[in-house]
C-alpha cells in the first residue's frame, strides 16, 4: 500500500474497533524466504520501537516479582528470550510459540513448541511477557490468556497502538521492508490496542492488580501489572 493510501485510510477510518485479520507470516513456512525476511524486518521494527529494551528494563525494575522465573509466549524466533537470558543469566525461561524451537537458543531456555491456548498455565513462574503477540486474537479469543494471569506476579504486556499515527510511521518504513512485512503491519495496528482495553478485555480487577498503561508515541500500547 502506497503512502497515500495509508493517509487516506487513516482519514476513513477512526479505528476505534478492533479488527483482528489474519496476517500472511502466520500461513508461511518457517523457510519460506518471504517469512524469513519479514522476521528480520520485525527484528528492526522492535529495535526501532525500543519494545525488548523496554520490556528487559521493566524486568529489571520489577525484579522482586520475577523470583528468576519467567514466561514468555508468542515468543517467535526466540530473540527477546535471548535477550533476556543475556540479561539474567540465572533465571528459568520458558517460551512458548507455534515454531520449532531456534537454532542457537540457550540450552537453559525451554522451548515449548506448539498451541499456547490449549496449554495449561505454568507453575511457579514469576513474570509473564507478551510482546507482539496478542492482537492476533480477537476478542471473544482472550479466556485463555485471562485463565494464565493468576499464576503470575508480573504481567507485562507490549501490543501495537490503535490509532492513525503509527499507520503513518508505518508507512515510513515501506521503501525498506518486504511486502509481508508491509501487509502484517498495517492489520496488526488495526488489531491492536488503545489505553484501557486490555484491563478490561482480560477482566483485570483494580484490587488485585496495580496497573501501568502507555500509549508510546512510536505505536506500542504497553501494559504492566504487579499483583498487590
Amino acid at each position: 500500500m502506497s503512502f497515500a493510501g495509508i493517509l487516506a485510510r487513516t482519514q476513513m477510518v477512526d479505528n476505534k474497533v478492533r479488527l483482528a485479520k489474519p496476517e500472511l507470516l502466520d500461513a508461511l513456512q518457517a523457510n519460506d524466504p518471504r517469512a524469513m525476511r519479514s522476521r528480520s524486518d520485525l527484528r528492526i521494527i522492535n529495535f526501532l520501537m525500543g519494545n525488548e529494551s523496554w520490556i528487559i528494563n521493566r524486568l529489571k525494575k520489577e525484579h522482586k516479582f520475577t523470583n528468576k522465573r519467567i514466561v514468555e509466549i508468542g515468543a517467535g524466533d526466540g530473540d527477546l528470550c535471548r535477550k533476556i537470558h543475556q540479561q539474567f543469566p540465572e533465571a528459568n525461561i520458558r517460551a512458548y510459540d507455534l515454531l520449532e524451537r531456534p537454532a542457537q537458543l540457550p540450552e537453559k531456555v525451554e522451548w515449548c513448541s506448539g498451541d499456547v491456548t490449549q496449554c495449561s498455565p505454568p507453575q511457579g513462574y514469576g513474570a509473564l511477557i507478551a510482546n507482539l503477540f496478542i492482537h492476533h486474537f480477537d476478542d471473544s479469543k482472550l479466556a485463555w490468556l485471562s485463565a494464565w494471569l493468576p499464576h503470575f506476579s508480573l504481567v507485562i504486556i507490549n501490543e501495537p497502538l490503535r490509532r492513525k499515527a503509527p499507520h503513518l510511521l508505518g508507512a515510513l518504513m515501506h521503501p525498506f521492508i518486504n511486502d509481508v512485512t508491509r501487509h502484517d503491519m498495517h492489520v496488526s495496528i488495526d488489531a491492536g490496542f488503545r489505553r484501557g482495553e486490555i484491563m478490561q478485555l482480560l477482566g483485570i480487577s483494580s484490587q488485585q492488580w496495580s496497573c501501568e498503561e502507555i500509549e508510546h508515541w512510536k505505536g506500542a500500547c504497553r501494559t504492566i501489572l504487579c499483583k498487590r
